[in-house]
């Protein structure tokens, strides 16, 4: 029992007291815990330390005076591996897992294990592990994308006090190399493809003792000179080892490491955040309080499982006894797998969502004056009954969305949204299309995932919703970029969360660790949030000069700048990027002189050099140049802008766009040349009505 506990019941009871010497009165009012809380719809407001008076911690006003750390039914579940226990437990014998079986090469229907399956082949391939002299504690590294053998060796990871460490080829073979070694991984798990990367720097990698190809043949598997030190074999082999060779679990506690999750970051080298599984489970425990999913849903996993997102969806979908199919590795034949799998649960990403809005507006445009007129009235009918909070006419289901809806297989009653803002737009768009619950939420890999969400019931769109019940966020104030708490209407800030969520911190690095997390515990995101009214919070802008396109990449403008900055062309660059467009734009103050001796040389006439600017001609010509650099730099196809514009004035300290130190003002810098950027995307958006054509 607590010690203190009488103590602080006497300390409340006397802060009631007078103090002796006024006798009007034994007792005063005097505020407790209990009447700390304003109420803010969503959200309640907490102080943070009572001496200050100012209140400014916000809590989900689902778990206003408590952080959730557990899940409220089962409190017992303190581990990935409590959480997949309780799963075979209580869903044995219903499907779990899923895969489109090939036959002739053609593809066909989903195959299943189920929940009692998976803990079975998860109990031989941690016992292989253990078999072949693996010892508590390692690393094992998963390099391969998703397919059920994923999540059977990240449940024997959780089993038998393994660390997951995931691999993913968007990061190069040098980022691989690098995250293995760093993490001292003993033991990859890779496919054919994958393989013969490893085999090419297997002498770099020197933790490396073991290596299992999962779907590979036994008779082609390279065997390796024993001077290696290193066993390649297939996974099919080691699940038989396991099997023969049964070993007891070695069940983690709340505190053990449960994953190294790498981020690619913007430069320099990945930093590893590390994550406990009591992370992992009081993230997913207060997320989950507000959604309520069967073993009859479908779940369908494209995501990519090295990524945050992806990982705590397979922790969710495991606590409900949720059925998870799995794409056939290619984003282009997704539709195809979502028809075959009918899912209840789509979870994704604006990038795709975007796709979607611009395939089914195209085909509105081009159906006909008659279906698209049919469309707009089905579509405004339905809005406004959402609008007013009523249900709309099943009518327009049956004539106009169910054809829609059929496109992700006619079964979707949820569909979340992250790793970048939706717009507004889209959002609705999708409420109104595919019917049910359309949700958004924000995190990041620090705070195992989500920091806050949409609650059920809420129809505003264009925020993140509410606190996760596992965590508080606080605004802190940026005075450079003019955002303060006490911003009227709404409080600005850097978003700043606490709590079980966050993670032990970046792996091997004190440094990195320290310049977000402070001391009072309060991970600093980076990014600006404002709070909306009911206490919703809203993502406005990034506090470092580091910004996310709409398919969750990362950009760091500076670099591409510096890149650009040597085509002959070009005096200065600013490059703007942001989470609606999933390409870069750029502003480019002109070298005069270069552009009209190319001019000249090209026989193009022109009056001045803002005319010549404005030439179709001389925008192509830089571009092609800037493109032609960025090839040579090897910058990622992202990274490329993909549409100019030409200024002939120079930035300067005088018109606000440079620091004194010359470096591009950003804020300043985007708001001057808001016309010339949404006209690039306007212009960029009809050369191309799909830009999210690839995922």
């Amino acid at each position: 029992m607590d010690s203190t506990a009488p103590q602080r019941r006497a300390k409340a009871i006397t802060d009631h007291l007078i103090p002796s010497g006024d006798s009007s009165s034994i007792l005063q009012l005097n505020a407790t815990s209990g009447e700390f809380v304003s109420e803010q719809g969503y959200s309640v407001v907490l102080p943070e330390k009572l001496q200050t008076g100012k209140w400014n911690v916000y809590r989900s006003a689902r778990s206003p005076l408590k952080l959730v750390s557990r899940f409220h039914d089962h409190p017992e579940i303190g581990t990935l591996h409590d959480n997949f226990v309780h799963a075979i437990d209580t869903f044995r014998d219903y499907k779990y897992l899923g895969t489109r079986i090939r036959v002739d090469g053609t593809v066909g229907e989903y195959k299943w294990m189920t929940y009692g399956e998976v803990g079975t082949a998860r109990t031989a391939i941690g016992s292989g592990l253990v078999y072949h002299g693996i010892s508590k504690g390692s690393s094992i590294g998963l390099y391969f994308i998703n397919r059920p053998e994923w999540l059977i060796v990240d449940h024997a990871c959780s089993a038998y006090s393994y660390i997951s460490v995931p691999l993913y080829d968007t990061l190069g073979p040098d980022a691989v190399k690098y995250i293995v070694n760093h993490a001292a991984v003993q033991a990859i798990f890779c496919v054919p493809q994958t393989l013969n990367s490893i085999l090419s720097f297997l002498s770099d990698i020197p933790s490396v003792r073991l290596v299992v190809v999962v779907g590979g043949i036994d008779d082609q598997i390279p065997s390796l000179p024993s001077s290696t030190g290193v066993q390649v074999l297939s996974y099919s082999k080691l699940l038989s080892q396991g099997r023969t060779n049964p070993q007891p679990f070695c069940p983690p506690k709340p505190d053990d490491v449960a994953t190294i999750c790498y981020t690619s970051g913007t430069t320099g080298t990945p930093k590893g955040a590390v994550l406990t599984h009591e992370n992992l489970i009081a993230n997913v425990a207060g997320a989950s309080i507000g959604v309520k999913f069967y073993p009859s849903d479908v779940y369908i996993s494209y995501l990519p499982l090295a990524h945050i997102y992806e990982r705590v969806n397979q922790v969710m979908t495991a606590y409900f006894g949720v059925a998870v199919g799995f794409y056939q590795g290619d984003n282009m034949k997704l539709m195809d797998d979502m028809a075959a799998l009918r899912p209840t649960i789509f979870c994704s990403v604006p990038r795709l969502y975007n796709r979607i809005y611009a395939g089914i507006t195209n085909a509105v445009k081009s159906s006909g004056t008659l279906k698209q007129k049919l469309f707009n009235a089905a579509y405004n009918a339905k809005k406004q009954a959402l609008l007013n909070g009523k249900t709309p006419s099943p009518m327009w289901d049956r004539l106009v969305f169910n054809k829609i809806k059929d496109k992700l297989g006619g079964r979707v009653r949820f569909m979340v949204s992250g790793a970048s803002p939706l717009s507004p737009d889209v959002m609705d768009f999708l409420k109104i299309c595919f019917g049910g619950r359309v949700a958004e939420g924000y995190g990041m890999t620090e705070t195992s995932c989500v920091i806050s969400s949409m609650d059920e019931g809420d129809s505003l769109s264009g925020h993140v919703g509410s606190p996760n019940p596992a965590c508080e966020i606080k605004l802190v104030d940026v005075p450079e970029m003019n955002y303060t708490t006490a911003d009227e209407p709404y409080p600005r800030g850097e978003i700043c969360v606490r709590g079980p969520i966050i993670f032990r911190g970046y792996h091997k690095d004190e440094v990195q660790t320290r310049e977000v997390i402070d001391e009072d515990g309060w991970l600093h995101t980076g990014d600006i949030g404002l709070w909306f009214s009911g206490g919703r919070l809203k993502i406005i802008d990034r506090k470092k000069n580091i910004f996310k396109l709409a398919q969750g990449e990362y950009i760091a403008p500076e670099k591409i700048e510096n890149v650009y900055a040597k085509c002959k062309f070009v005096a200065q660059c600013f490059v703007h990027g942001d989470s609606l467009n999933s390409s870069l734009v750029a502003v480019v103050s002109v070298d005069p002189d270069v552009l009209q001796e190319w001019a000249a040389s090209e026989g193009i006439k022109f009056e001045n050099i803002q005319q010549l600017c404005n030439d179709p001609r001389a925008k192509a010509a830089v571009l092609a140049d800037m493109d032609s650099l960025g090839r040579e730099a090897q910058l990622r196809g992202f990274e490329f802008a993909k549409a100019v514009t030409l200024v002939p004035e120079p930035f300067t300290l005088e018109n606000g766009l440079l620091t004194p130190t010359f470096k591009v003002k950003r804020p300043q810098a985007k708001e001057y040349f808001a016309k010339a950027i949404s006209d690039m995307y306007a212009e960029l958006a009809t050369s191309d009505p799909s830009p999210q054509s690839k995922l």
